[in-house]
């Protein structure tokens, strides 16, 4: 049995936006120290990367989408919750002051009600934590392959999710089966390897595309060179990598379509932002 309410895609109601998306509002709610190796295939185990944790809105002309949420807060900041959570070798999660997440969705004038639905790349814990901000009627999109990873694995902490971020009462699951419209103008597309439900979001706005890789493209390297990301989960999970990042640096390849890096402290979209922060 499981908590949350499961939905089919083919069944699920149509998201609550009009129009096309408009723009998009890209975020950093976090930081976390990760190892090269963990990003890009072939990376320094010995190098340590003060990676930006992210987030986007897609903004329509009635209503928004979320793409991730980063963490939850409470979780982090709370210490006996912190230690349960988070207690690996070389690892520490960050959040700034204040709920950085909620912050700045209503610095771009947003407004939480009008959220239509969230995307969730993948179920990794610096992913998931929004996932406890929304109502029934916004409901939570993401792979079917990786709900069944959620829902089945033996070793939630080895895996690095929170079951019950997304396995819980008031949340509504919208299970997608592979590269799926979403909503007029978004798509999610198969990025499978890092997680075996990985997905990444094609956002079409009115002058350009942006591919929101998640962590199929930790670093723009993944994207530029090639490369898989340097951790796969599963015995495919390199092979599925590969062909992820091949994608995505087939997409990029494309006239007015930019993919965007999950985690790349050195991006210029991520970097604009913890530069005007203050």
């Amino acid at each position: 049995m499981t908590a949350s309410r499961l939905i089919d895609h083919a069944a699920a109601p149509a998201a609550a936006v009009t129009g096309r998306p408009q723009r998009v509002v890209p975020m950093v709610v976090g930081y976390e120290p990760i190892a090269e190796a963990v990003s890009i295939a072939g990376g320094s185990s010995f190098r340590y990367l003060m990676e930006p944790v992210t987030a986007v809105a897609v903004v329509f002309a009635r209503g928004w989408l979320l793409i991730d949420g980063g963490f939850d807060p409470v979780r982090v900041r709370d210490a006996a919750c912190r230690r349960e959570s988070f207690d690996y070798e070389n690892y520490a999660p960050i959040v700034p002051p204040g709920y950085p997440l909620c912050d700045q969705v209503a610095e771009a004038g947003l407004d939480w009600a009008d959220l239509a639905c969230a995307l969730l790349t993948h179920a990794h814990f610096d992913h998931t934590g929004a996932a406890r901000l929304l109502a029934p009627h916004q409901p939570l999109l993401l792979q079917r392959r990786e709900w069944e990873h959620v829902r089945g694995t033996r070793d939630p902490r080895g895996d690095f999710l929170f079951r019950d971020d997304l396995d819980r009462a008031g949340l509504s699951l919208v299970l997608l089966d592979g590269d799926t419209a979403v909503a007029p103008g978004v798509t999610a597309i198969d990025t499978s390897g890092h997680t075996p439900g990985h997905q990444s979001v094609v956002i079409d706005l009115p002058d350009r595309t942006i591919v929101v890789a998640g962590d199929a493209a930790d670093l723009r390297a993944n994207v530029d060179g090639c490369v898989a990301c340097g951790s796969t989960v599963g015995h495919d999970g390199p092979e599925r990598a590969h062909a992820a990042a091949s994608r995505l640096s087939a997409l990029d390849e494309r006239p007015g379509t930019e993919v965007w890096p999950a985690h790349d402290p050195e991006w210029r979209v991520w970097r604009e932002i913890m530069h005007s922060r203050r």
